[in-house]
């Protein structure tokens, strides 16, 4: 039978994902995209890299930026540590490299934010290197065709995943990236977590899962926890077409991003809208809910309108609100009011 890395490999020319605006051997282009696409759809990663590309073309200008710039640029995306992470590695190239990326897994795993899987994609992408990944979808489909029973979590159940990613490397640099590239589409639109469309897998013919019925099984899932629940009051006050917002501590949820202030009840909210200065409209908005990974956030906006502020200095233009580094619901929150203006 074909190895495994070329029949993968030609499915990926045929059937596979030729046309991402990442797919290069500019190393700047691919990490980006790699630390983008991190807990992230790749349909939703489009709608934001080219305009962090357009805005960032090169590891220079991203290493220039300002905080905001970049977290702004990044709004909506989520797991924000991923911006300030890659804004911190910009840095890191062009003041410990150069200005030129580590071109081994090792010397890319030395930057802030890059993993071992994610120094592995870009050093096969841009270099050509004959490295393993295992992102997400890549453990899925090697413990199905391997038979590698366990949650994927578990330190025995990784390293027999790493063992057998390394085990299939090609050889060959040109088959290596189409390889890579076929792990990363062959978990995304047929080796999929529920109804994998088997009959059209590349590799079914000697897929343990396969052939022992067991997809369903594999990979073995880890426990479920029960996430809790958090309630919190957001402070949406208006004066004119100006929000008060401010800037969140550098540490907790969201850290370093512009929000609407919290308070644990509505009545405290209402009390701090009252210290903003005269209180002319007053509504409770729909309860939004906002899901973290260890928790899920039900926000109560309290909408206020300020007829005399006590300090005009310290509110934003909705268009300057927008142009800062947001949290998705507060954005939602404000787009929404645009439009209904």
């Amino acid at each position: 039978m074909t190895p495994f890395a070329h029949r993968l490999a030609a499915w990926q020319a045929r059937h596979g994902r030729n046309h991402l605006p990442w797919q290069s051997d500019d190393p700047y282009r691919v990490w980006l995209s790699e630390i983008m696409l991190q807990q992230t759809q790749v349909a939703t990663v489009l709608q934001y890299y080219p305009r962090f590309l357009a805005r960032f073309p090169d590891v220079a200008s991203l290493a220039a930026a300002a905080d905001d710039d970049v977290l702004a640029l990044w709004s909506g995306l989520g797991y924000y540590s991923r911006a300030r992470n890659l804004h911190h590695a910009a840095r890191q190239i062009m003041g410990e490299h150069g200005g030129q990326f580590p071109r081994d897994r090792a010397g890319l795993e030395t930057l802030k934010g890059v993993g071992r899987s994610t120094a592995a994609a870009i050093a096969v992408f841009a270099y050509g290197q004959k490295e393993a990944i295992l992102d997400g979808n890549v453990k899925r489909l090697l413990a199905r065709h391997a038979g590698i029973y366990g949650a994927t979590d578990q330190p025995a159940t990784l390293a027999a995943l790493w063992h057998e990613a390394e085990a299939r490397l090609p050889d060959d640099p040109a088959t290596l990236r189409r390889y890579t590239q076929g792990l990363m589409d062959l978990g995304n639109s047929i080796c999929t977590r529920s109804r994998p469309h088997c009959d059209a897998c590349p590799v079914a013919a000697d897929c343990y899962a396969y052939r022992r019925d067991e997809t369903a099984a594999l990979p073995e899932k880890r426990a479920k926890k029960t996430n809790p629940e958090k309630h919190t009051v957001m402070l949406l006050a208006r004066c004119g077409d100006r929000l008060h917002l401010y800037r969140r501590p550098d540490h907790g949820i969201w850290r370093g991003l512009w929000s609407l202030p919290e308070y644990d009840t509505l009545a405290a909210a209402d009390a701090a809208a009252q210290a903003l200065g005269t209180v002319s409209a007053r509504e409770t908005l729909p309860t939004i809910t906002h899901k973290f990974t260890h928790y899920t956030l039900h926000i109560a906006p309290l909408a206020v309108r300020i007829a005399a502020p006590v300090s005009p200095a310290d509110w934003l233009a909705q268009e300057q609100a927008l142009a800062k580094g947001l949290p998705a619901p507060v954005r939602r929150l404000i787009e929404k009011l645009r439009a209904a203006a």
